[in-house]
This record gives structure tokens, sequence and C-alpha cells, in this order.
């Protein structure tokens, strides 16, 4: 790589979770944990000042980049200056695309926490090729949704690497419990891809389809069970029900499977969903989960019930959990895996933040950190080549051990 002015810019640093973010880095780098160069950047030069103004002494001299997200000559300067953009401006459908587009002309790798299905998959047939031409590596998904997901059947596949050698091929993800908040950046995002599917046939498609992100030579065909009503899942013992995530997760984790070295096998089966609990309660709280996504569903699709909600109910932009709730929020996901010889492995992870703020702004910049420092030697990229890559395909056991570190997620084996 020819030599950049900064190692990671911050793009959408004044959006509720480019804020978070922030914060975290400047006290990452004030502990002198490792030395980067990075700058803060967004289209309004005046919120940008004042954001560096609330992080005290360590944030005063932070340098700050004017860059509008509809603006490519602004954003093709910003990204030919830095090693690693984050992008935290979302909707992505509505605003991702030219920072992709400049990242990709520039060969300047790239992270993000979107979690449209749709947009990711434009992106990806539309720049693909040229990324790998310009070695651009573009990581979608590094924040809640996909990062637990696909570095925990990563991590639960390591695990079975090491005691038999062979991948296990059945997997189940379980959210055991979610405490948490939804902030206005995100409810836009979900009521965008909706709305979107709501019209558009071929949306709802790919959103039904566990491998539209897959390369079209994948080569699956083994019929994927996506839960969309309460069932019980017997091993778990437990009632479930549908978990709002499970399309983009379980996209990104048969992407994994299509992209990594070795795979996790042409019969491979993964699929999440939320524990409810046992008996008559287990199965009503599962029923209550189906109706409320269903609600949410039907008022988005209709347009004066959807300004209701974004009136009444729904976190508007900017706004979002108070530090005290990210604070107390929390996740714990349990993975349950079979291989063909009916051997069983299980994990747990979990974090002790808000998992859509406190923790993802903690696992966006440690992705960030991870492509500037872990996949580079003597200023050239190593590891991966250009092209967009999945979190468990371009990362390895040294993210899991920073965010272990610098996250406080936990990887875990569970006792059978």
């Amino acid at each position: 790589m020819e030599n950049k002015t900064f190692d990671i810019v911050v793009f959408g640093a004044t959006s509720f979770v480019g804020q978070i973010l922030t914060s975290y880095l400047v006290q990452y780098f004030s502990n002198n944990r490792e030395s980067l160069h990075w700058a803060i950047a967004g289209r309004s030069l005046e919120k940008l000042k004042n954001l560096r103004e609330s992080l005290g002494e360590e944030g005063r001299t932070l340098p700050i980049l004017v860059a509008d997200a509809s603006n490519e000559a602004e954003l093709t300067t910003l990204c030919k200056q830095t090693r690693v953009v984050i992008s935290t401006v979302g909707p992505y459908a509505l605003h991702g695309e030219t920072v992709i587009k400049s990242c990709v002309e520039s060969g300047t790798d790239y992270c993000d926490l979107s979690g449209e299905t749709h947009w990711i998959k434009q992106m990806l047939e539309k720049y693909q090729a040229e990324a790998q031409k310009s070695g651009a590596r573009i990581v979608n998904c590094c924040g809640f949704d996909s990062i637990p997901s696909d570095m925990g059947v990563y991590y639960l596949q390591q695990q079975a690497l090491q005691k038999s050698g062979v991948p296990i091929a059945h997997i189940k993800m379980r959210v055991k419990s979610l405490k948490g908040g939804m902030s206005g950046g995100t409810v836009a995002s979900l009521i965008d891809v909706f709305k979107r599917a709501s019209k558009d046939e071929n949306i709802q498609r790919e959103l039904n389809d566990p491998y539209s992100l897959c390369p079209k030579n994948h080569g699956f065909t083994v019929r994927q069970h996506r839960v969309k009503n309460a069932e019980f899942d017997e091993d778990f013992n437990s009632w479930i029900a549908p978990f709002v995530m499970a399309s983009i997760n379980e996209s990104v984790v048969h992407r994994s499977n299509a992209l990594s070295d070795n795979g996790y096998g042409k019969g491979f089966s993964y699929n999440e969903a939320m524990l409810t609990g046992q008996g008559i309660n287990g199965r009503v709280r599962a029923i209550a989960v189906v109706a409320g996504i269903g609600g949410f569903v039907v008022g988005v699709a209709i347009k004066p019930l959807r300004g209701l909600m974004k009136r009444v109910w729904l976190p508007k932009s900017g706004e979002g959990p108070s530090r005290k709730e990210r604070k107390e929020g929390c996740f714990d996901l349990r993975f349950w895996g079979q291989s063909e010889t009916g051997e069983v492995i299980k994990i747990k992870v979990t974090g002790d933040r808000d998992p859509g703020y406190g923790t993802t702004s903690k696992m966006l910049g440690q992705a960030a950190i991870s492509l500037a420092v872990d996949h580079v030697e003597d200023n050239i990229k190593v590891g991966r080549k250009g092209g967009f890559w999945t979190p468990a395909t371009v990362f390895d056991q040294r993210f899991i051990d920073r965010l272990r570190e610098y996250a406080l997620l936990r990887f875990e084996r569970i006792a059978d």
C-alpha cells in the first residue's frame, strides 16, 4: 500500500452509534494499546467540532475531515487518505453506496454495521470484481449483526476441528437473553428494508433465501429451516420464537461457509431463534413474539400506521438508549452443534453491554483496528485479498482475542 495520512477514518462520526464508537476509540488509543493515526469525518463541520469538544482532552487534537455521503469527489478524497474507513451512515441502502464505490476504486479497506441483506447483495454484484482488482477488502455486518453469530460459528467449528478434525454439520443459535434498546438510525434501516420488501418481490425472495449472499456457484442444496412461528426445540428443551436478526445472520454464516478455505461442508445447516421457555408460559411467550413481529411489519407497510409509530413509539433520528441503558444491557447467545456422527458441541457468546450500541461500537472498532494492524505487514496487506468478505472469513483467532480483551465478549465451550 502507498503511504496514507490515516490508518482509520470514522465516517458518520456524529451519528448516534458514530459518537459511541468515537468515544470508545478515544479511550482505547489514549491507553496506548496501539499507536494508530485516525480521524473523524461527516458532512457537518460544526457537528464534528462539537463532537471533538465533547471528547475531552484526549480528543482535542483529533483530525476532522468533511465529506457528504452523496458527494463522490469528497468521499474519494477521504478514502485516498486512509487505510480503513468505518461507515456508520445508514440506512445503507439510502446513503451507503458512494462510500463503498470510493473505497473500492481507491483500494481502501472498509467495514460497517449494515444488516441490509438486499443492499449488500447489490453492492456485491456491482463492485466485487473491481474490489478484487483494487485490493479493497469490504467487510459488512461488523456489529451485533453479525459478528456474534458469524464468529460464534467460527469458534464452534474451531473447537470441533481441534477435537476431531471434522467440521460440525448442523448448528443452531438460540438467544437466551437480550437486553438493549434501539436507535432512530436502526429503526430507519428496518423501516426502509420492510418498505422496500413490501413493494419488491425480488427483495422479499432475497430476505427469505438463506443463500442470497453466497456466490452463484455455491452448490448448496440443503433446505434450510427458518424459524417463522412458535416451535418447540427438543435440543434446547424450550419453546422458540423468530429472532428479528436471523435473516441477515443466517445469510452471513452461509456466505462464510461458501468463502472459507475449508468450509463447513455442503450439507451444513444453520438457523437462529429466541428461547422463550418451557411449558405453556414458554409457548405463550413465543406466540406473543410472533404476533409482535407481525404487527410491526404490518404497521411499517401501511403508511398512516407507519407515521403514527414514528410519532408516538419509535425513536427519532439521533435518539437511542441512554448511557445508563447501554451500560445495563447484555446478551447471551447459545450455540448447539452436531456432527454427522452425532457428536454434540455447545458454546456460548456473551456481552456485557447493550448489544446494538454499547457492544457494537467495540466490535466495529476492533474490526477496523484488526484490518489496519493484524492484516498488514511492512505496509503491505496480508491475508485475504480484495473483495467482499464476512467477519469469519477475513478475521481469525486474533480477532476473537481482541473481542475478549477489548470488547469484553466471552466465547466459551459449554460442558455437555
